[in-house]
């Protein structure tokens, strides 16, 4: 049975898509089986890795409303083993769409489970808000990992998020665990990200990531090719980190 993490901050740019494309592209890499599940209505993952969203016919959105099963709408990528759920524009109005259908809150649970043994990871990549769609995320995964990035406000809407986290544990999956968080963007000419950093250590004594993932410019363009920092560059620092965030997850495989 594969492990499924959701991906979820509800601040945007903090690194999240960044994290959940290519944390799937190094977990293939590594010969895990993955499918990264985009319910991201701006559908940055699916393009970031080489999909073309605007012109697709069916995606997660379909899958939720029970229009198409799961396996209809997963696509292949260039990488080997790692394959996607893509987000298409009609993503955008799920969260009121859903409000109305029973079980609102598993819908995404009940679809992943029909495809959870065929993959050893399912990495989904959260909206930026706490909707009904993050809450969909938060059902269905195993575990959460929470992107943050090493910036003052970053710990702003942290204690939000927690939050909702510990909502969802004690109404809807008490099994809800959280991995951890991965300190993202990181700026070491930046004094702030030290004290950032002893900030966060209070809110997870437990996990915080080893692998901190730098702010570069490799990193910000590879989504633009339609590529991970596997393809586009693999021996850049942010390759490299990414690469070493996979063996951590690994690890932690029992």
């Amino acid at each position: 049975m594969g492990k499924i993490i959701a991906i979820v901050n509800q601040k945007g740019g903090v690194g999240k898509t960044t994290t959940a494309v290519n944390l799937s592209a190094y977990l293939a890499h590594l010969g895990r089986r993955v499918l990264l599940v985009d319910t991201d209505p701006q559908a940055n993952a699916t393009s970031g890795l080489g999909l073309d969203h605007k012109n697709m016919e069916a995606g997660v959105y379909e899958a939720l409303i029970g229009k198409k099963s799961i396996n209809e709408i997963i696509k292949r990528t260039v990488q080997n083993g790692l394959k996607v759920a893509p987000a298409t524009m009609s993503l955008a109005g799920a969260g009121i769409e859903l409000v109305d259908l029973d079980n609102r809150e598993f819908r995404l649970s009940y679809i992943l489970e029909e495809v959870r043994a065929d993959y050893d990871y399912i990495i989904i990549d959260g909206p930026p808000s706490l909707g009904l769609l993050t809450i969909n995320s938060l059902v269905a995964c195993d575990e959460v990992l929470i992107p943050i990035q090493s910036e003052y406000f970053a710990l702003e809407g942290l204690s939000q998020l927690l939050e909702t986290i510990s909502l969802v544990q004690n109404n809807l999956k008490p099994s809800l665990g959280i991995m951890g968080a991965v300190i993202t963007m990181f700026d070491k000419r930046n004094k702030l990200s030290e004290a950032v950093m002893e900030e966060l250590y209070k809110y997870f004594p437990n996990r915080i990531f080893r692998s901190i993932i730098p702010r570069t410019v490799r990193l910000a363009e590879a989504p633009s090719y339609g590529r991970s920092i596997l393809q586009y560059d693999a021996k850049s620092k942010g390759g490299k980190c990414y690469e070493n965030l996979a063996r951590e997850v690994m690890s932690l495989e029992k």
